[in-house]
């Protein structure tokens, strides 16, 4: 069976991004139903696949992570409304057989994502 997995790196301090809240959602029609939420742990990745076995189907997906949160934790100084609050990826699953790898590099006004492996 298929897996979904995530990572963040804080490209501001080159270290994992550790305890961001991150949630995923899947497209349902026109609006997107949400799956879980999970926290990145010390590596800046989740303990377990965020989607794997039955849940793991193929369609349209979104992956929200709440960001300026886990640079305020970090004592970086924001704006009252911050230029990245939470960075929003939206992805297709096709093969339900395969991994799929969603990293997430951010600094407090940049981000950046791949297909992973």
């Amino acid at each position: 069976m298929g897996k979904l997995t995530t990572h963040v790196l804080d490209t501001m301090s080159g270290l994992p991004g550790a305890e961001i809240k991150v949630e995923l959602f899947r497209q349902q029609g026109e609006h997107y139903e949400h799956i879980q939420t999970v926290t990145t742990n010390s590596d800046g990745r989740t303990d377990q696949p965020i989607l794997e076995d039955a849940a793991f189907q193929a369609g349209k997906y979104q992956l929200v992570f709440y960001v300026a949160d886990y640079f305020r934790q970090q004592g970086v100084t924001l704006d009252e409304v911050p230029f990245l609050d939470d960075v929003v990826i939206r992805f297709g699953l096709n093969d339900e057989q395969a991994h799929y790898h969603v990293p997430l590099l951010v600094s407090p006004y940049s981000f950046s994502t791949y297909r992973g492996s």
